[in-house]
């Protein structure tokens, strides 16, 4: 077993610290990528209907809406969220930030591990700092082959929300883990359920946002007023449930070997592949959630709206499972690391 290297403890939670404000500096230049794009939009549409001497309408609150040529399109990104032409230099700067909160954030995790002689996923303070670098790894590698600034907004926020309330509410010093997750099992079983995580992550803000869109398209398509302007740069609804509903696939494969193993690990630690624990209940709701929403979209055309809810639900589960249950629950999973 390895000593405890304390400093390179400290040096974890100041890269931590460092992360989260440049995180914070990402958000903010992708909400101003939103606004900034919204308003462009918005004045080509008016330049184009002055053109076409379309009328443009004025809602109850008197404000201008879209004229209706540009309202039935929705003034959304295409359906494939491919990098269009036109450079967004909010877009750019904030991405640029990301990578690098992502590279600081990174020294972070390896400090921690280096500091523990170990895998960094011990504690609830572990896994929320990993799950939050993996969110912003699988976010930025996804932006690789689509054009899914739009995301930035939501999905930074909540790794500045994790990040804080790791250092907050779940802070845990540098030290051994506990027995029982002393295993070669550690690091197959919770890199799987991080990563799935992750992928939740975004489908979760992906579901979020078809929402909002799917709302502000029906309000268009009934003459109101566009009063969502920021959603201009957001694909269709349609467009994102399906781009959502892929990523959930591949991230309920990986749940599902989450449990698999875990079961696996269960019978070597403790004798038995199931044993109604609380943490193990738990993870199998979230399979059954996704596993219900997955069969509902695909065999009883459960689309639009309600699959979103689904989506969403099934994340609040993950976060149920990895807060209230962590840490109220009492059990052979009892390993948050709180006192």
């Amino acid at each position: 077993m390895f000593p405890i290297n304390e400093t390179m403890g400290q040096y974890s939670e100041l890269f931590m610290l460092l992360a989260a404000g440049t995180y914070t500096v990402a958000f903010v230049a992708f909400a101003w990528d939103l606004a900034k794009s919204s308003k462009t939009l918005r004045a080509v549409d008016l330049k184009a209907a002055a053109a076409a001497k379309v009328p443009v309408a004025v809602g109850v609150s008197g404000s201008e809406q879209l004229p209706a040529a540009a309202s039935a399109g929705g003034r959304t990104a295409g359906a494939d969220m491919r990098y269009a032409a036109e450079r967004r230099a909010p877009a750019r700067v904030a991405v640029a930030l990301t990578i690098l909160g992502a590279l600081i954030h990174g020294a972070g995790v390896i400090t921690r591990a280096i500091g523990a002689g170990r895998v960094p996923w011990g504690n609830m303070y572990e896994f929320l700092t990993t799950g939050a670098f993996v969110a912003v790894v699988v976010f930025l590698l996804a932006l690789i082959g689509r054009d899914l600034r739009f995301l930035g907004t939501f999905v930074i926020g909540l790794v500045v929300i994790m990040l804080v309330a790791a250092s907050v509410a779940y802070w845990t010093p540098v030290g051994h883990l506990v027995p029982a997750l002393q295993s070669y099992w550690l690091v197959i079983h919770v890199s799987i359920a991080v990563l799935s995580s992750a992928l939740f992550t975004l489908t979760f803000a992906m579901s979020a946002l078809q929402l909002v869109q799917s709302h502000r398209q029906k309000t268009l398509a009934a003459g109101g007023a566009d009063k969502l302007g920021f959603m201009r740069l957001v694909p269709d609804a349609l467009s994102l449930e399906n781009l959502s509903y892929r990523i959930n696939t591949v991230a309920f494969v990986g749940w599902t070997f989450t449990l698999m193993f875990g079961a696996i690990w269960a019978e070597k630690a403790w004798g038995r592949f199931w044993g109604w624990d609380t943490k193990e209940v738990w993870t199998f709701v979230i399979w059954v959630v996704y596993a219900g929403y997955l069969h509902a979209r695909a065999t009883r055309g459960w689309t639009g709206t309600r699959a979103a809810w689904l989506s969403i639900v099934g994340y609040l589960c993950v976060i149920f499972n990895f807060t209230i249950v962590n840490q109220f629950f009492n059990g052979l999973h009892s390993y948050s690391g709180l006192t």
